[in-house]
């Protein structure tokens, strides 16, 4: 930590450069007056001497999330930081303004807008761009394209956008954003000792989350479009950051958007909170593609997240510099995979060049080393690292009792790992503590000594989500249980999938042992899109095909004909009343009747 370049503060001039203005009020309020988002929060951290609390580096970064604020980037192009995880980016056109990325609540994106508008004048939003397909890019967005606007206001993405937004944020939404609560540390409190950030941004909203589908879709590199008088040239980039992702230049304002395929910090190759793993090799592939296809044609580059970079030589360097770290941690990796080494082993070894190390856009305050290469290994190789005796273990609660008996009981394993938290050895007293935890989960000296280690981890840890980690662990384990405050199941979501997307995320909820012995047959024939949806349940399955046109000849339980708005109405009410039904019109109820309800607020460190 010593040899980091603490005197280098040409972020810290980047970070300032093109302030135009704060808001009054800091506070960003929902209808019942709840407070969603704070911007003035982090007002602590403009202490210059970093608190025996945090790791100094992480400190630095926090220092430089928490700035907020309108700026200007180049002229004709803004954008408002520190109103959220992400950024919104706001180019302005003939008419009024385009706006990239609304951020993740309505509440917050409204905010956003609304400060533009105080200093550059009302314009109207003439066109909405999603970057990629991450709640934090478009969740915000009917605060930006609000009902009966759609037709008026062009809303580009990348191609597979809504298909990728949906498989994250609705199949496995519940359990990607209980554990988002803990990787960002919304419910920790601000303070030198608590939440300081996420290395990405700040934290997270806690607003309402909308999706407006896609009007225009980018589906080839090269594409060009023109929203409201402004040229945009694209580059798709799937599979990096996100399964739909793409960076874009400004031709005649000479800026390049790189999304969030090149931000000041080392992301993530597979995110805590859970996700598909994302290919690093195709990743530094495209910012290889980026820096051939926009070499001399932009003076300035920014992102979705963090602050921007001026000059040619200054964007080269550091679009190089991300390209070799993604590069670098793929091929090292496999390398050692190669020569027998598991995940674990890799991540112990395996360490950045120097030249990388020093650089702090390369620093893993976001992603780490230590799990970015444990996501490559387990891309390649899976969850199995060839060791039988890892092919068939005990569930987390069954080997805590063995190792509790074999310590002589719970009270002698908390002892044991008291020993090596007293010897400095955290890594391993969280190991047995844990163990004591899920072997007597009341026990209270086993959950403080627990919640004390992670306190310690939390503290030193240079990732900011590590340290969102561990101390949001500490808190469960002290009594209070975080909360999830974002609905990824709210109707605002609901109204942008697919007829296909509600069938899946209904599937996916089927509680199957309940279904085993039940079959049933519907048919929703859906008239504002022409089509006929066969769903089949049997097995504990839930499967379904359409076909154009109407059922002819249908031998369907239920057969329904109805529009899309009226079959989400169906599906949150059970009501059919205004539905046209033939056959058995309880069938609906009972397909609903078997499905299960998800829990948002699941423990994740206590059994």
């Amino acid at each position: 930590m010593a040899d980091l370049p603490f005197d280098d503060v040409r972020d810290f001039v980047n970070a300032d450069r093109g302030f135009v203005a704060a808001p009054a009020s800091t506070a960003v309020t929902a209808e019942d007056g709840s407070v969603v988002w704070d911007c003035g929060a982090y007002a602590f951290m403009t202490a210059a001497q970093c608190p025996p609390t945090a790791n100094p580096s992480l400190w630095r970064q926090g220092q430089l999330c928490a700035r907020y604020g309108l700026y200007e980037v180049t002229r004709g192009i803004y954008q408002v930081r520190g109103f959220d995880l992400s950024n919104m980016t706001l180019v302005e056109g003939e008419r009024g303004v385009v706006v990239i990325d609304p951020l993740i609540s309505t509440e917050t994106a409204a905010a956003a807008l609304a400060l533009y508008r105080e200093h550059r004048g009302d314009r109207p939003v003439t066109g909405l761009v999603y970057t990629h397909s991450h709640g934090d890019h478009f969740g915000g967005s009917r605060a930006i394209v609000p009902h009966g606007t759609e037709q008026d206001i062009p809303v580009l993405a990348p191609a597979g956008f809504l298909e990728h937004a949906v498989a994250e944020n609705v199949y496995a939404g519940t359990a990607m954003t209980r554990r988002a609560v803990y990787m960002y540390g919304a419910e920790l409190p601000k303070g030198p000792a608590g939440q300081i950030g996420a290395g990405l941004g700040a934290t997270t909203s806690t607003g309402t989350i909308s999706l407006v589908p896609p009007t225009v879709h980018i589906t080839s590199t090269g594409q060009e479009e023109t929203v409201d008088g402004v040229r945009i040239a694209f580059q798709l980039t799937p599979g990096t950051e996100a399964p739909s992702e793409m960076n874009f230049l400004f031709p005649d304002h000479r800026a390049l958007c790189m999304a969030e395929n090149a931000t000041h910090t080392l992301h993530n190759v597979l995110t805590l909170r859970g996700a598909v793993v994302r290919d690093p090799r195709i990743w530094a592939h495209y910012l290889s593609e980026a820096l051939a296809m926009f070499e001399g044609k932009a003076d300035v580059v920014f992102a979705s997240h963090h602050w921007p970079t001026w000059g040619q030589e200054e964007i080269t360097a550091f679009l190089t510099g991300q390209r070799d770290l993604y590069s670098y941690l793929h091929d090292q990796t496999l390398r050692l995979i190669n020569q027998g080494l598991t995940g674990p082993e890799i991540a112990e070894e395996l360490t950045l060049p120097p030249a990388l190390e020093r650089t702090w856009a390369a620093r893993g305050y976001y992603g780490s080393v230590s799990h970015n290469v444990k996501a490559v290994y387990q891309r390649y190789m899976g969850w199995f690292d060839g060791n039988p005796a890892h092919l068939w273990e005990h569930p987390p609660v069954e080997q805590a009792r063995r190792f509790a008996a074999d310590y002589g009981g719970t009270d002698a394993l908390v002892a044991k790992g008291r020993e090596y938290a007293d010897a400095d050895d955290l890594r391993f007293a969280a190991t047995l503590l844990n163990h004591a935890v899920f072997a007597e989960p009341g026990h209270q000296g086993a959950r403080e000594a627990l919640a004390a280690v992670y306190d310690r981890l939390g503290q030193g840890a240079e990732n900011g989500t590590w340290r969102n980690f561990y101390l949001t662990g500490a808190m469960e384990l002290r009594g209070r249980l975080a909360k999830v405050r974002l609905d990824t199941a709210n109707p605002e979501m609901a109204m942008a999938l697919t007829v296909d997307q509600l069938i899946d995320s209904l599937a996916v909820r089927v509680d199957g042992p309940r279904a085993w012995d039940t079959r049933l047959t519907m048919d929703w024939h859906v008239t504002d899109h022409r089509r006929t949806w066969r769903l089949t349940l049997s097995n504990g399955a839930l499967t379904y095909r359409s076909t154009p046109g109407a059922p002819t000849a249908t031998t369907a339980d239920l057969t329904l004909t109805l529009t899309q708005a009226q079959l989400l109405t169906a599906l949150a009410t059970r009501n059919l009343d205004n539905v046209t039904t033939e056959g058995t019109p309880d069938t609906l109820s009972r397909l609903l009747s078997l499905l299960a309800t998800p829990d948002p607020d699941f423990p994740l460190v206590t059994p």
